[in-house]
């Protein structure tokens, strides 16, 4: 088991999406059954629709909304707001909106929970995916086996002997090497 707080991508390698990024590979290699992949298939298809909906879904201004924001120490709205927009307020969850959402839909409390993850740190996660195809664009560019460490100008004298030492096959591999700054 890895702990996130270990891991380089914590956002990413959360506990509540564990079914999400590791059924599928159970699944192939045969330790979870074809119904269990298909229940968590639906699950995060669940999620997705229903991010969609708070997405495309509005609340005009309303003093019943507005004192519910104001007694959850959040703004009150002008006009109009979506739903998406007032989930993502720190204060403001899920459970708060069913008042002022009559089309939403049944949905299982594992499902609102993904989908008020997702919503609330959906920039954070955007900002993380970047950092992972960064990553392997790194790890991809490889260098040369010959390089002399030694003669480059700039680097530190403790990443110029540790890289000497290491000799790491790509920039991905060199930039996790302690002493040895990205």
């Amino acid at each position: 088991r890895m702990m996130t707080s270990r891991s380089e991508y914590r956002l990413l390698h959360r506990q509540d999406n564990a079914d999400q990024r590791l059924t599928p590979i159970g699944a192939k290699i045969g330790l979870v059954s074809q119904d269990r992949l298909e229940q968590v298939e639906e699950k995060y298809r669940q999620v997705a629709r229903e991010i969609r909906r708070l997405e495309s879904s509005g609340v005009a201004e309303s003093e019943v909304l507005n004192q519910m924001l104001t007694r959850a120490d959040s703004a009150p709205v002008k006009g109009s707001a979506r739903l998406a927009d007032l989930l993502r307020r720190p204060q403001i969850h899920y459970d708060d909106l069913a008042l002022f959402d009559p089309d939403r839909p049944e949905l299982s409390a594992a499902v609102q929970e993904q989908v008020e993850i997702q919503v609330k740190y959906a920039g954070y996660l955007t900002r993380q995916q970047k950092q992972v195809e960064e990553f392997r664009k790194e790890e991809s560019r490889l260098l040369p086996a010959d390089i002399d460490y030694e003669t480059i100008g700039g680097l530190r004298l403790e990443a110029r002997q540790k890289l000497s030492r290491i000799r790491p096959a790509s920039i991905g591999q060199a930039s996790r090497i302690s002493g040895v700054s990205p």
